[in-house]
């Protein structure tokens, strides 16, 4: 398991007051982070851009030494076991980064390999079942640079396998991808994650794929932890009332009357929208009424087209969670 206690990290810098004078500052990166990954597990890492998850990976991955605080992988800790968490873990980056273009698929994998002191004879035969994992085994010998960039974040995927990590830190790892292939890379982090019990802890701008992979959330924003939870407690901090949307062919006055008086009993609204074929019914409330709604309207038999509660939705939580900060 990966676990931090009030994992920190502060940037000590200078600013420019005038043409001969500066003043020393510190930045707090990150602040008295706690948060716990375990193997068979994906777990969300968000925010806005300069939230502190590119500081707080790279402390998770040994590459920045906390300021304070304390993290362990396995009972191993961040800063004294650095050399032996290196080779529990690997990142999977989004974009274009960390394969060389000049070199084949072979030859990127074989590269990095070696820098994980992967054995020759090991490592031979992981560079093909990786490669053949991703679907790149035909074209392992052709130089990257001539790869689409689905191919290139595949290679990517099979680089940051390399070493057989139990821990991976997926870095924005659909950025720029076409919807088929990034389907097809968080089919990928599942089977990682939920076939092969290895620990992804994600970031992402893409909250539709936060909610379909992570099983739990944590968002910073500067530096600070200000929320946690599943994706659904946290979009439900982004809704403090349900919103119920109906459909119906026709709206008469008695169901009208009904709607109306039983919006009035539980302090709801009510919107009538009308369309050239349709009403929709917008019915806002504190309280969920929609049971009484459907016999509302079935007593009426009003002739019903769609009737659903609208979602409340993980990126206006996001929104409003680092408004409030």
């Amino acid at each position: 398991m990966l676990v931090t206690e009030n994992l920190g990290k502060v940037y000590k810098g200078k600013i420019r007051k005038g043409l001969f004078q500066s003043e020393r500052v510190k930045v707090d990166a990150v602040k008295s982070l706690n948060l716990e990954l375990r193997e068979g597990q994906i777990v969300g890492l968000l925010g806005i851009n300069g939230a502190g998850k590119t500081t707080t990976i790279k402390m998770l991955s040994t590459l920045l030494e906390p300021t304070r605080g304390r993290g362990e992988i396995d009972g191993l800790d961040l800063v004294n076991d650095e050399k032996k968490i290196k080779k529990m873990i690997n990142m999977i980056a989004g974009g274009e980064r960390m394969i060389y273009w000049r070199l084949t698929a072979k030859e990127n994998l074989w590269y990095y390999g070696n820098l994980y002191d992967v054995p020759k004879d090991i490592l031979s035969k992981r560079i093909d079942e990786l490669l053949s994992l991703v679907g790149l085994l035909e074209a392992k010998d052709t130089p990257v640079e001539r790869y689409s960039k689905g191919m290139k974040q595949r290679l990517q995927i099979a680089r940051g396998l390399i070493n057989n990590p139990n821990y991976i830190f997926m870095d924005e790892p659909t950025l720029g991808l076409d919807a088929p292939i990034a389907k097809e890379l968080r089919d990928y982090a599942r089977k990682l994650a939920y076939d092969e019990g290895r620990a992804i802890l994600l970031t992402s701008h893409y909250m539709h794929e936060v909610e379909e992979l992570c099983e739990y959330i944590y968002v910073l924003d500067r530096g600070a932890l200000i929320a946690e939870g599943t994706p659904s407690q946290l979009a439900s901090i982004a809704c403090e009332e349900q919103v119920l949307k109906v459909e119906l062919n026709g709206l008469s006055h008695p169901v009208q009357n009904s709607l109306d008086l039983l919006c009035k009993k539980s302090g709801a609204t009510l919107e009538i929208l009308n369309n050239s074929t349709s009403v929709e019914l917008v019915i806002k409330s504190i309280e969920d009424i929609s049971s009484e709604i459907a016999a509302a309207l079935s007593n009426h038999h009003a002739p019903i087209r769609s009737f659903y509660v609208d979602k409340p939705k993980l990126e206006d939580a996001i929104i409003k969670l680092s408004r409030r900060v």
